[in-house]
C-alpha cells in the first residue's frame, strides 16, 4: 500500500460485529437519555399534584374539620385525599396513553410503519402513575388528617 507510518490510513473495514457494537451503544444511549428525561417528567408531575393537593386540602379545611367532628377518622381523610390524588393521576395517565398511541399511530400513518401497543405497557404507565400519585399525595392527604376538628372549623 505505501503508506508511510502514522500516516492516515486509506481504507477501513466493516463486519457486522462493529455495526451491531455501533448500534447497541447509539441505542443504550437512548435509552438512558429516555430514563433520564421521563423521570424529571415523573418528578415534575408529581411534585405538581403535591401541590394541587396541597392547595385542595387548604381550602378545604373547614370541610375537613366538619367531616371530623361528625365522626370522620384520620383514617377516612387520608384515604379520601389519597384517592383523589390518584385519580388525578390516573386521569393525567389516561390522557398521556392516548395522546402517546393517537401521536404513535399518526406518525406511523406518514412514515407506513405499524404500531403495536401491548396491553403490557399500558397496564405499567398506570401502574406508575398510581404509584406517583400515591407517593406524592400521602403528605397533604397525612396533612389533612392531622387537622383538629376545633382548629380546622376556626379556619376561615
Amino acid at each position: 500500500r505505501k503508506v508511510a507510518p502514522g500516516a492516515e490510513d486509506d481504507f477501513e473495514i466493516f463486519s457486522n460485529d462493529s455495526l451491531i457494537a455501533q448500534f447497541k451503544a447509539f441505542t443504550l444511549t437512548v435509552r438512558v437519555v429516555v430514563t433520564v428525561v421521563s423521570s424529571i417528567a415523573l418528578l415534575a408531575a408529581g411534585i405538581g399534584i403535591m401541590n394541587i393537593m396541597l392547595v385542595s386540602v387548604t381550602e378545604r379545611t373547614r370541610e375537613i374539620g366538619i367531616r371530623m367532628a361528625i365522626g370522620a377518622r384520620r383514617r377516612n381523610v387520608l384515604v379520601q385525599f389519597l384517592v383523589e390524588a390518584l385519580i388525578i393521576s390516573l386521569a393525567g395517565s389516561l390522557i398521556g396513553v392516548g395522546l402517546g398511541i393517537g401521536c404513535a399511530w399518526l406518525v406511523a400513518a406518514f412514515v407506513g410503519m405499524s404500531v403495536v401497543v401491548t396491553l403490557w405497557s399500558i397496564l405499567l404507565s398506570f401502574s406508575v402513575a398510581a404509584a406517583v400519585g400515591i407517593f406524592f399525595g400521602f403528605y397533604p392527604a397525612r396533612k389533612a388528617a392531622q387537622l383538629r376538628p376545633i382548629e380546622a372549623l376556626r379556619y376561615q
